[in-house]
């Protein structure tokens, strides 16, 4: 059955966090909004990343963190009791159910087409709905795609048969697998191996590098790399998985070197692809699949006329949830000036330039010891050309530190733009300093001059003094 088309100033195709904040900031701004989502109203994040991930690791940090305080050590020596830690991850996914969202989305006034959503031509989506009707939408002003990213697989024959766990079964599984394969060395891979092997798995991680975090700097993938091994995983390098065989329940993994693991689950986590393979993109001259290219109004470049924007992953300058929020707010004050003929302050502090995606995205890996990290490493900015200088203190050497306990293990960097006198990167790793990050994000954001830090007087004794021992170092 087809509904009566319908016509909105503004069409969403998505509704995680990003599709969320583009509808929240244009209903409120008057233009008339719909959300299209074909899944939970939600999205990835509250139901299979973030939310989840978050709550299954936070108890295995807090027993890392209580097993380092004499006092406390023995208290906490047994196993976590993985059913009380899952039951709590299923809370706080809300059990998979997305009645609270979707009665958000009606509070702030915005409708919610439930389907799938496709483009069919400038301004215009087609959603096949669940009962296999269909709903066109027509959009006076803008269409936001915030579709988001799915989990890349790689090419080896009959995986689809392997039943390989992604993201999603990783963060959603039910039972504590007994023996469990991840192949990668990046975000998802080494959280999810903190939380399986801290709730009864003996896990494998297999990295085709020679490090984890390849990203960051690489103090913090050594700090991770030991912490997993000290929790009884095994962390391997420079290996590929070349085959994968479900047999009996259980999974043969081979491997380049000629090995072989026996596993009862394996967890790809090498990479994300954009989620654009079946949006009719190549209806408005898009090829579908590919990532979306944008301005810092996060208008799609290739689409004549301005009208189609994508917001968050989507979009590929920074895949992180707070990130895409940032973006849908950037985007959905410019889509409200744009519709009312208001002019755009696109400054590098203006409110229509999504200008902290390059220079100042902060991001915390929530492992033991934990990694929190903003704007640029040392190698990133030797690439730029940028003439810098690194400076590195032990965490462990700052008085707040022995609070956390015995054996505290920590690194900071601070990256300064000797030209510019200001950080452009800091990245802490160690427990307890993901708290730390947003000074960092503030710091490298505002570009503020060095000679001004030495007047933020960190409180004592935390880790925050941290800060005035890099100062010191610098100035030598």
């Amino acid at each position: 059955m087809n509904d009566a088309p319908r016509t909105y100033d503004v069409v969403v195709i998505g509704s995680g966090p990003v599709g969320e904040n583009v509808a929240d900031r244009t209903r409120a701004a008057g233009l008339s909004t719909v959300v299209v989502e074909r899944d939970l109203v939600g999205g990835e994040c509250s139901y299979w990343a973030c939310m989840p991930s978050k709550a299954l690791l936070r108890p295995v940090v807090a027993r890392a963190d209580a097993r380092r305080l004499p006092g406390l050590s023995d208290a906490v020596a047994g196993p976590l009791d993985a059913s009380l830690v899952l039951a709590r991850r299923d809370e706080f996914t809300a059990h998979w159910k997305d009645d609270g969202q979707v009665s958000w989305l009606e509070s702030v006034h915005v409708d919610l087409v439930r389907g799938h959503g496709r483009l069919d031509g400038p301004r215009t989506v087609v959603v096949t709905t669940p009962d296999g009707g269909t709903v066109t939408l027509t959009a006076r002003h803008a269409v936001a795609l915030c579709t988001g990213t799915g989990a890349a697989l790689p090419e080896l024959p009959g995986l689809t048969d392997v039943r390989p766990w992604t993201s999603r079964e990783a963060t959603g599984a039910k039972d504590v697998p007994g023996r469990l394969v991840v192949v990668g060395g990046g975000v998802v891979a080494v959280e999810m191996a903190t939380v399986w092997q801290a709730l009864g798995a003996q896990v494998t991680v297999l990295v085709r590098g020679g490090g984890l975090l390849p990203k960051m700097e690489p103090f913090a993938g050594e700090l991770v790399a030991q912490g997993l091994r000290e929790a009884g995983a095994e962390v391997r390098f420079g290996v590929s998985v070349v085959s994968a065989i479900r047999e009996d329940g259980q999974v043969r993994v081979g491997l380049d070197d000629g090995g072989e693991l026996t596993a009862d689950e394996i967890l790809f986590a090498v990479g994300r692809t954009p989620s654009t393979a079946d949006l009719g993109l190549d209806t408005v001259g898009l090829t579908p699949g590919d990532w979306l290219p944008v301005d810092d109004t996060c208008r799609v470049t290739e689409v004549a006329d301005g009208w189609l924007y994508a917001v968050g992953d989507v979009n590929h300058r920074a895949l992180l949830t707070h990130q895409g929020k940032y973006q849908a707010r950037i985007a959905g004050a410019a889509i409200a000036a744009r519709a009312k003929g208001e002019p755009l302050d696109e400054s590098p502090w203006g409110p229509h330039a999504a200008t902290a995606d390059s220079a100042a995205v902060p991001q915390v890996v929530f492992t033991d010891p934990e990694v929190a990290a903003v704007g640029l490493t040392a190698a990133e900015a030797e690439r730029a050309g940028r003439r810098t200088r690194v400076v590195d203190y032990d965490i462990a050497d700052v008085a707040g530190a022995a609070l956390y306990g015995d054996g505290y293990r920590g690194t900071a960097r601070m990256v300064v733009d000797l030209d510019r006198g200001h950080l452009i990167g800091v990245t802490f790793a160690g427990p307890g300093v993901s708290e730390l990050l947003h000074s960092a994000t503030i710091a490298v954001a505002g570009e503020v001059p060095l000679e001004r830090l030495w007047h933020a007087v960190p409180a004592y004794p935390t880790i925050s003094e941290i800060w005035l021992r890099l100062l010191e170092t610098y100035r030598g």
